[in-house]
């Protein structure tokens, strides 16, 4: 199957976020919480358009991607969700670039979420 030029390609943002919480969330846990707040405020229909995806999470930080077009939709689902297995959290935005690296270098200093030498095999 051929790779699709970038000029054809869907146009994608990232959002950095931090997750303030009572205590640890675990990625399947807010997964799952991302798709259902999604799946609830926008529907099944907007919740695709947005193409809503945890990019990467860890120590409570972490990237969400998004289609370029709905990033005003995306934060709303995000800000909706109040809790992730009984424990209260809240979603705070750090900011929004257009490349993954961007993202973690501009709002992230200091985490390691995203590496590309160790994330070199996606490209292949």
């Amino acid at each position: 199957m051929k790779v699709l030029p970038p000029t054809m390609r869907e146009n994608k943002r990232y959002l950095a976020f931090e997750l303030i919480a009572d205590g640890q969330v675990s990625r399947d846990d807010l997964i799952r919480e991302i798709f259902s707040s999604s799946g609830s405020l926008l529907g099944d229909l907007g919740s695709s358009e947005c193409n809503i995806w945890l990019f990467a999470f860890e120590d409570l930080k972490g990237v969400v991607s998004c289609d370029r077009e709905h990033v005003r939709q995306t934060r709303a689902a995000l800000a909706t969700i109040t809790s992730v297995k009984g424990r209260r959290v809240s979603f705070h935005i750090l900011g929004v670039s257009g490349t993954v690296l961007g993202a973690t270098k501009k709002y992230l200093e200091g985490v390691n979420i995203f590496n590309p030498e160790e994330q070199s095999h996606i490209n292949e």
